[in-house]
């Protein structure tokens, strides 16, 4: 079975026509209720805060977001960015109470650093695995959106994005692009080894003010959970830290100034290389 994603861009795929149909469709608003309240759960948030709904669309997710009720820790207020200006005029007419950004992920996330308490992302982030034009690439789509997430996100805080990945190598794309950008990440799947699986992408912006807690705590104990977290990578003496001065410490140097769109010279084999004194 075709997916849309493989030959339209998203804003092209969901015109007037198709935004409609979406939005009408009561399975699929029943499977985006689903999705959105165990986003919800995955995120575990402490009390009202203040969302990135990512591919937000006609705002299906965003309503779940704002009918949080205050004894499970809601209202949320919500901001939802979207490529598609017909899915974003239906949200309009459908009276949403969250505030709408015409925007491409894959050209990052628009926002201060620290601005949004959690994200969440509902069937979108698989679309940045296709590049419309030579000109970019799926690489650089995703570096660019887990980038600007990272950054948008405060510390301690976290996204979930439910994805529907082709194949495990759009899998593995997806993820290694997030843990690239700092994140701490879980991949939970719903519904295993069925047509109707359903993958969770969990992030953490490294701990929080009670106690640390990162992408271990919110998947501990789930069946199906497997953990990537580059931060726990290349450390020594179990103090979770990179050598300063290492190729290592530069290479993540390097990245962080690319994220905050710094130039900086190529790598190469003697990156981090120590120097013979000369005489």
């Amino acid at each position: 079975m075709s997916r849309p994603e493989d030959t339209l861009s998203a804003d092209v795929h969901y015109d007037d026509v198709e935004a409609r149909k979406y939005t009408t469709s009561s399975r699929i608003q029943n499977i985006q209720a689903s999705m959105t309240q165990r986003a919800l759960e995955l995120l575990d948030l402490p009390g009202p805060s203040l969302i990135l709904d990512v591919g937000c669309g006609s705002g299906l997710s965003g309503e779940i977001l704002s009918a949080v009720p205050p004894d499970e820790g809601g209202p949320h207020a919500w901001i939802g960015m979207d490529i598609s200006a017909s899915m974003l005029d239906v949200a309009l007419q459908r009276d949403v109470e969250g505030d709408l950004l015409l925007a491409d992920i894959g050209q990052g996330v628009p926002f201060r650093a620290g601005a949004f308490d959690a994200a969440v992302s509902i069937s979108a982030i698989q679309w940045l695995c296709n590049a419309e034009s030579s000109e970019t690439s799926p690489a650089q789509r995703l570096a660019r959106f887990f980038g600007g997430l990272y950054q948008s996100l405060k510390r301690g805080g976290r996204a979930v994005c439910q994805f529907y990945p082709k194949n495990d190598v759009q899998r593995q794309m997806i993820t290694a692009a997030a843990v690239k950008a700092g994140f701490g990440a879980g991949l939970l799947e719903d519904d295993p080894e069925t047509k109707n699986v359903k993958v969770y992408l969990v992030l953490t912006v490294g701990g929080d003010a009670t106690g640390g807690r990162d992408i271990t705590s919110v998947v501990e104990g789930m069946e199906g959970v497997d953990v990537m977290d580059s931060r726990k990578k290349g450390t020594k003496g179990g103090k979770g830290e990179i050598k300063k001065g290492s190729k290592a410490w530069i290479m993540n140097k390097k990245e962080q100034m690319e994220r905050k769109g710094k130039v900086v010279k190529a790598s190469s084999k003697y990156t981090g290389r120590k120097r013979r004194i000369q005489f």
